[in-house]
């Protein structure tokens, strides 16, 4: 009963809250824009410079010159404004940016994020992931809980190269929400039909459960 990528995106969009800027990372962030309360307002940021950045289109609907910093098609909202990408990281560097939610091969229980490169593997570049894990007053990460050979990802510390330290605040797995604390992963949350015991499981990091730990709301 494990949550899929959409599952993750919209518990994420949860801690999304009225008049945040928000940045959102490639991979399972850029769903959150799509599930974010009616009757708030929030601005989307994209590195590659768009502030105003809407759910992705429907099909047939799609601009080939509206993308984020992922190469997918976007829409824009009434009122977004383009620029480039000076003025878009002089946003992120100068703590414009409320929230940043980041996908993650690894997160360590101290905060510690790697997320730009696996050695010995193709990688076009790091992106703006490391300015952006320097700059946000806020790092939730959205990830799998553990690699397609059953590996936990929520390590002790990470064996990747890293983008940034002891900068991530807030997890959201398919299996769990986690804070990080000075202790470790706290367990906030567990994915509906998901047991504490099986997120122990698969968590190689330092856990720390208190009380009963209730279950997601979607």
């Amino acid at each position: 009963m494990a949550l899929d990528k959409i599952g993750i995106a919209k518990r994420i969009a949860k801690e999304v809250k009225d008049g945040y800027y928000v940045n959102l990372g490639i991979g399972i962030p850029t769903l959150v824009a799509n599930y974010v309360r009616d009757d708030i307002e929030v601005e989307f940021q994209s590195e590659n410079g768009i502030l105003g950045m809407g759910p992705f289109p429907l099909e047939g609907e799609e601009d080939a010159d509206l993308i984020n910093a992922g190469k997918q098609t976007i829409t824009a909202l009434p009122g977004a404004s383009f620029f480039d990408s000076a003025m878009s990281f002089s946003m992120i560097r100068g703590q414009h940016v409320h929230l940043t939610i980041l996908g993650a091969m690894e997160v360590s229980e101290n905060g510690d994020i790697a997320n730009w490169k696996i050695p010995g593997k193709m990688v076009k570049g790091m992106g703006g992931a490391m300015d952006l894990v320097s700059s946000a007053e806020n790092i939730i990460v959205a990830m799998m809980h553990t690699n397609k050979a059953g590996e936990s990802k929520l390590l002790k510390s990470c064996s990747l190269p890293l983008t940034g330290v002891g900068c991530v605040k807030k997890i959201v797995t398919n299996m769990a929400v986690l804070e990080v604390t000075n202790q470790g992963f706290k367990l906030l949350e567990r994915a509906p039909g998901v047991s504490v015991e099986a997120i122990k499981i698969a968590t190689e990091g330092t856990l720390i459960v208190e009380g009963d730990i209730p279950e997601m709301s979607l």
